[in-house]
């Protein structure tokens, strides 16, 4: 990237931190990441061990073991989204991502807009990771310990979670380093937990054939499908819409890589690395592991029952096919890390968006967040009022009705909490964010932007930009429709209306934020690059 400068200017000697003032900023965090640190914290952010083991049961249940091949649709979609990124990513290596790239790309009250769906689905998605290891934490407790914790009574989730929050907390504070170490030692946590669990399945014996991984198993019929949803027979056009799902509330987090940019050496050049390769890796080691499990169930029928469905699951797999108590709770440790090490990166990806949110004055308290610890180096406020936030979410697992509740048009289901219909946002949001950052590189290039970075589409840059657009539109459709909660999708995923609705309650939470603040005027403050293309100039 060239950058127009005299030999009297620093930055000769820092250009990571002469691209920074080139964008307005100046060098305040830590430049600590190596190219393997930001990569972990990508691929911890989307993290195949906590997907897999959240997501298998609702995958296999819903399209059978042929779900497995529409994993390669959704990784290849994001590789465009990941390569739209990388470009902006280059150009724009500044801490806030996603927000920043829209800010530039559009403009400021755009850019907030992204920032803010894209904030709190973070947020949000830090809850879900955190409540979500209380299982396996309640699990190996109870055989190590002879406890007797209930994973689903509330203060139970709720103590866990705050011991989990402060625990990731503190080390977050502490330094970006230490943040790249966990994520790093996660990394070799969810290869060996990928790589290792399948050759032990393969080792202890696979109870089907190759072919197996072709084969519905019957889930497109009601009667025969282990989560009793009905397809009505189809497969394509019914099963496949909703098992591919499974895959969609995986394959993201790569983006957390720009997150960190102004943390990272050489982020123009890193930060496009590691979103591909976080992305193309959890790939490869999702395959291995979701292939592993679905030849590892129970040939049996009443054991392929139990072990996609609810009841069984992942747990159920590997108890059966491993009898080594020991071995069991080693890989209960590693997924109990691995949900550690996910939630440890997107609070630190989302306390860099509050910073780079505070710092540009777009919201409330702006110099206050946006503090940097003179010891540490972090956003140690925008860490605190996260995991706060975090914790807030938290107690929605509280509110859960017994019975359906009806408000209009919309039924909120008996059972489900408040928390797991927030948890709904999460993947929503984050493909909202996405389609709108996306659709700002579109309108950045109609105007003639051309990336500058170390890494460019080149001629490319048109049809990886709008092929990007058209899968993250098709999914979020996919995502979000509301069919019923007697349908597949709003049984399993979506509860019909209900993520939907938490969209819009969201969006107006946003405009209250938006008029309160008035940030437009405090984010147009900080658009500036001198080494923006010719063609791009903008008014805002």
């Amino acid at each position: 990237m060239a950058t127009q400068e005299s030999a009297a200017t620093p930055r000769r000697e820092d250009p990571d931190s002469g691209r920074l003032a080139a964008l307005g900023y100046k060098q305040e965090l830590s430049r600590v990441l190596s190219r393997f640190d930001n990569f972990s914290v990508a691929f911890t952010y989307l993290s195949p061990m906590v997907g897999i083991y959240s997501l298998f049961v609702f995958g296999v249940g819903s399209g059978g073991p042929r779900y497995l091949w529409l994993m390669p649709i959704v990784v290849i979609g994001m590789l465009f989204v990941a390569l739209v990124f990388g470009e902006l990513g280059s150009h724009y290596p500044v801490a806030g991502a996603l927000y920043q790239y829209s800010k530039y790309s559009v403009g400021p009250q755009y850019g907030w807009w992204v920032g803010w769906f894209y904030g709190v689905a973070l947020l949000v998605t830090v809850a879900a990771v955190d409540t979500g290891v209380v299982p396996y934490v309640t699990s190996l407790s109870n055989n190590w310990f002879n406890t007797t914790l209930d994973p689903t009574s509330h203060s139970t989730i709720l103590l866990l979670t705050l011991a989990l929050l402060a625990v990731q907390t503190s080390l977050n504070i502490i330094g970006a380093k230490m943040m790249g170490r966990v994520a790093g030692f996660g990394t070799y946590v969810e290869i060996i937990g990928t790589f290792g669990i399948a050759i032990i399945l393969g080792v202890a014996g696979f109870h089907h054939g190759f072919g197996f991984l072709f084969s519905s198993q019957g889930a497109e019929s009601a009667s025969s499908n282990s989560l009793g949803v009905d397809f009505g027979g189809n497969w394509w056009t019914g099963a496949a819409l909703v098992a591919i799902l499974a895959h969609v509330y995986i394959f993201y987090g790569f983006e957390s890589a720009g997150d960190v940019a102004e943390e990272t050496k050489d982020a123009g050049r890193q930060v496009p690395r590691a979103m591909r390769s976080a992305l193309l890796i959890g790939g490869l080691t999702s395959f291995v592991l979701v292939a592993s499990l679905l030849l590892a169930t129970p040939k049996d029928p009443a054991g392929y029952a139990k072990a996609t469905s609810l009841d069984g699951g992942v747990p159920y797999i590997l108890s059966s096919n491993i009898s080594a108590n020991w071995l069991n709770d080693l890989l209960l440790l590693l997924v109990i890390f691995a949900f550690f090490s996910c939630g440890s990166s997107v609070q630190g990806a989302g306390a860099r968006l509050a910073f780079s949110f505070a710092r540009d004055g777009a919201i409330p308290g702006g110099r206050l967040v946006s503090r940097v610890s003179r010891r540490f180096h972090t956003p140690i406020n925008a860490l605190i009022l996260g995991a706060l936030v975090t914790v807030g979410f938290t107690l929605l697992v509280n509110l859960t009705p017994s019975k359906d509740v009806s408000i209009g048009f919309i039924t909120y289901p008996a059972q489900v909490s408040a928390l797991t219909a927030l948890v709904s946002f999460g993947v929503s949001g984050i493909y909202l964010s996405f389609l709108l950052t996306v659709i700002g590189a579109i309108v950045a290039r109609s105007r003639g932007w051309v990336g500058q970075g170390q890494f460019t589409l080149g001629r490319w840059a048109w049809p990886v930009t709008i092929v990007a657009a058209a899968y993250l539109a098709i999914m979020l459709l996919n995502v979000v429709a509301p069919t019923g909660l007697d349908s597949p999708r709003g049984a399993l995923f979506n509860l019909d209306w209900v993520t939907l609705t938490v969209m819009v309650v969201i969006a107006l939470v946003g405009l209250v934020a938006y008029a309160t603040a008035r940030p437009s005027r405090s984010i147009g403050q900080h658009i500036h690059d001198v080494h923006e293309a010719s063609g791009a100039e903008r008014s805002h």
